[in-house]
C-alpha cells in the first residue's frame, strides 16, 4: 500500500509535502493543465510525514479510497520524477478552488 495525492491538490499544490518526504517520492506535476503533485508508489515508504503538511487534506493513506487518483499518481510519477522541487507555497495562502 502507498499514499495517494487526490484531486484536492489539483490547482493547489502547496509543495510542503515534498519538503518533508524522507525518500523524495513526491513530485511536482501537472494534470488537466493545472499544478498538481504525485506520490511515486514504487518509492513511498508509508511513513505518513506528508499527511499533516497538506493544508487541503489532499493526501490519503489507502489507494482504495480513491482508485482513480491512485492510478493517476502511478501513471504520472515516472514522467515527473526528475522535476525540481518547487518553492513551497505558504500554508497561510488560502486555497484557490472556488476563486476566480
Amino acid at each position: 500500500m502507498t499514499f495517494v495525492i487526490t484531486e484536492k491538490c489539483l490547482g493547489e499544490r502547496y509543495a510542503t509535502c515534498m519538503q518533508v518526504c524522507p525518500v523524495y517520492c513526491i513530485y511536482p506535476a501537472e494534470y488537466e493543465g493545472k499544478v498538481f503533485a504525485v506520490i511515486d508508489p514504487e518509492l513511498c515508504i508509508d511513513c505518513g510525514a506528508c499527511i499533516p503538511e497538506c493544508p487541503v487534506s489532499a493526501i490519503i493513506e489507502d489507494p482504495e479510497e480513491d482508485p482513480k487518483f491512485a492510478k493517476i499518481n502511478e501513471e504520472l510519477a515516472p514522467k515527473y520524477k526528475n522535476e525540481p522541487t518547487p518553492e513551497p507555497r505558504p500554508v497561510t495562502d488560502p486555497p484557490r478552488k472556488g476563486h476566480v
